[in-house]
């Protein structure tokens, strides 16, 4: 599928990364920022990001045609993360999900909303009708603004989500239509 990777991003106070696909040269890096990331985000995300295996997995296993996997670089450091999930069939075929983690040095700088705006593009260029995402409520208030602010509507689920030691979360599920 088309998109504009590789590309220079320029954050909000003049600092340059470079956007690009995730390749299997980038298991070591890729968890590395993983292992930098704050307790709490880890303990949420979608997958075990403490898990050597499931890095390579990602990195080994790479068919751009399911997932476009975008990681933001600074030099050789992996700084951010992000994914635009594709369905092959079925009624949300022309749905795309998107994911993200950005290093929190890296955060309220621009790169989230960076990310998202090229995915919107790859999406819309790849004839999808809508994004969505679902983000825990409390631990991404400020993203769920972010994304307000790009088009995209909120649906709240009070306590959808639950954490490893069986807490409820609220989780607001994101949808922003393309046509």
């Amino acid at each position: 599928m088309p998109d504009r990777f590789p590309c220079e991003a320029v954050l909000k106070d003049g600092k340059r990364l470079y956007l690009r696909r995730l390749t299997s040269e980038d298991e070591g890096a890729l968890y590395a920022f993983f292992q930098r990331l704050p307790e709490n985000v880890r303990r949420m995300a979608w997958k075990d990001l403490s898990s050597r295996a499931q890095i390579h997995h990602w990195t080994s296993d790479i068919d751009y045609e399911k997932t476009l996997p975008i990681v933001a670089v600074d030099g050789a450091r992996v700084v951010a993360d992000a994914t635009l999930h594709y369905r092959r069939g079925g009624p949300l075929r022309l749905v795309g999900r998107i994911r993200w983690l950005i290093d929190p040095d890296f955060r309220r700088r621009g790169l989230g909303t960076t990310l998202v705006n090229h995915f919107i593009g790859v999406a819309r260029t790849n004839g999808l009708r809508h994004l969505s995402c679902m983000l825990a409520t409390n631990l991404e208030a400020h993203a769920i603004e972010v994304l307000i602010g790009l088009g995209f509507k909120a649906t709240l689920f009070p306590a959808y989500g639950i954490d490893p030691d069986g807490k409820p979360h609220d989780m607001t599920q994101m949808v922003l239509g393309l046509v």
